[in-house]
């Protein structure tokens, strides 16, 4: 039995659905006041790197801009607000082989905003949270162990 179908969700087992041709989840989105700023921070404190800083538009009046931890697959695209919304308030996870070593290091980083110690629930892995200056949260969990 399933607890989809016992909840009553439906999912892609149902025959009215076309399979999702979607392979990959590869970019996260996160708002930011200032493109510069964000990307200094996640550059110069937490050691992500550049992996797209392209402008584009008729007058390359708009930017896309990505950053990512060095291996990653994923990427983190840091926006500036469009529409009237407001910078922050998202939030991705992301994983270490040492939750307790990376919080220490970070800890250590001036300007580095860590909002909790190091925490475990039932059922949950080893985390804690943090944000970046525009208020975008970040878990950062500790890698499963493999089976």
């Amino acid at each position: 039995m399933s607890f989809a179908r016992d909840a009553g969700l439906q999912g892609m087992s149902d025959s009215t659905q076309a399979p999702t041709t979607v392979a990959n989840l590869s970019v996260a989105m996160f708002t930011v006041a200032d493109p510069d700023a964000a990307l200094a921070y996640y550059t110069e404190k937490l050691g992500w790197e550049v992996r797209a800083d392209v402008r584009f538009g008729e007058q390359g009046e708009n930017r896309w801009l990505e950053v990512a931890p060095p291996g990653s697959t994923g990427r983190l695209a840091l926006n500036p607000p469009m529409g009237g919304e407001t910078p922050g308030g998202g939030g991705i996870g992301v994983e270490v082989a040492d939750v307790r070593a990376e919080h220490a290091r970070l800890k250590a980083v001036d300007g580095v905003l860590i909002d909790s110690e190091p925490m475990t629930a039932p059922g949950a892995p080893l985390l804690f949270m943090m944000r970046d200056p525009d208020g975008n949260h970040i878990a950062v969990v500790e890698t499963p162990p493999a089976r």
